[in-house]
């Protein structure tokens, strides 16, 4: 095992800045249950509310319309179980002559799908909006599908395995014209790229601490006011009886941090890891043949590049960099395990075993020019003993 380690993973998480791994450190002392009244408990209380507006001026909302989550999948399936009980009969099942139909895009995150899924097989009516061969959804395709059926719509932001970054303030200008609801997961992008919720006009948006330096299992959901908002967990009084559950102090207190330093840094994230990309892809393209960057050329986050190896195999490109030292991945880290094609690859139309040779390089704060220039070197002869492997193999 190489002793030199270049972790460039951050899609999949991002370690603790110093400053908040500091800031928790010392936080440890805020041991209060923010609900409780006494001096211990006003303490903890009025730290969380500090956190809570730090995550609102990430996103330029109110901290009243920020509810803690566990995270994002917890903030996703949240507004898709709030729109099932606005839209359902007692039984559980989508109220005939209603709003009962829901749109989302093929490349969303397992959690968005799921949800989907699981609204399907309860007699909600769901689309899947297909992409272009950049990732992007066409804006006819949304257009033709919107009607007075539409209950809501859920298109990511940024895309975690190709960073490709859609239109959401037209797509949600659209959305509203027809009566619906807008949500996007902006898991990718809030910290990476400038976001306000005023500016996008959505009614929910989710975000997660650890895409942004801060802890892991502790996320946000935002909510506009005058939409709907029902609680995923039911029990006592905390969020305002949104999200019930004793206040995750340490998690919550590390988020604020995370997001007070993201909202200083975001415009000088976009231009150095822009270049740092640039960097990477030039230095590939120019190194190995005959290979296939994923994604829109423009409209993607500043820190992603997917790039497809055609004749090598993805997990064996993995195992040869990470002896290397080199810590990257094949995709979205919840499908880690699985055999199968990445969905969003294949949904660019990619054939499956060129989908199979894609692997996902995501950059952050800790990814030097050095890092960048080990990586150009040691990969392209990665992939040329795979090639020779398997030519001589076939």
């Amino acid at each position: 095992m190489n002793e030199r380690r270049v972790y460039i993973d951050y899609n999949a998480t991002t370690p603790l800045r110093p400053e908040v791994k500091a800031s928790m450190i010392a936080d440890l002392e805020v041991y209060g249950n923010a609900s409780s009244m006494h001096a211990a408990g006003r303490l903890a209380h009025g730290r969380v509310e500090e956190a809570r507006a730090a995550v609102g001026r990430l996103l330029g909302a109110a901290p009243e319309h920020i509810v803690f989550t566990s995270g994002g999948s917890e903030s996703n399936n949240t507004v898709f179980q709030t729109m099932r009980r606005l839209a359902s009969d007692p039984s559980g099942r989508p109220l005939s002559g209603g709003r009962n139909e829901i749109i989302t895009t093929a490349i969303e995150h397992p959690c968005v799908l799921n949800s989907a899924a699981y609204l399907k097989s309860l007699g909600f009516r769901v689309h899947f909006l297909p992409v272009d061969e950049y990732g992007k959804i066409r804006l006819e395709d949304l257009q033709g599908l919107l009607s007075e059926k539409t209950l809501f719509v859920s298109v990511m932001m940024a895309n975690n395995e190709i960073g490709v970054i859609q239109d959401i303030r037209e797509i949600s200008r659209r959305v509203k014209a027809a009566g619906a609801y807008m949500h996007t997961d902006a898991v990718q992008a809030v910290g990476k790229i400038p976001v306000s919720v005023e500016d996008l006009g959505i009614d929910y948006l989710t975000m997660s601490a650890h895409k942004i330096y801060g802890p892991k299992g502790i996320g946000a959901l935002y909510f506009r006011q005058g939409s709907p908002l029902y609680p995923l967990i039911h029990g006592g009084h905390q969020e305002d009886g949104y999200r019930a559950g004793t206040y995750n102090n340490i998690g919550i207190l590390g988020f604020g941090v995370a997001a007070a330093i993201a909202a200083e840094e975001v415009e000088t994230y976009g231009r150095e890891l822009s270049a740092l990309r640039a960097r990477l892809r030039d230095g590939l393209a120019a190194a190995i043949p005959h290979i296939t960057f994923n994604g829109h050329p423009v409209d993607t986050l500043p820190n992603t590049l997917n790039v497809s190896f055609p004749g090598a195999e993805g997990e064996s490109i993995l195992l040869g960099m990470d002896i290397m030292g080199i810590e990257a991945s094949t995709g979205s880290a919840c499908a880690s395990g699985s055999l199968e094609p990445s969905h969003v690859i294949m949904a660019l139309g990619v054939e499956a075993e060129l989908a199979h040779g894609s692997i996902r390089f995501s950059l952050g704060w800790g990814i030097t020019a050095e890092d960048i220039d080990y990586i150009v070197e040691t990969v392209p002869p990665i992939i040329s003993r795979l090639r020779a492997m398997s030519t001589l193999a076939s």
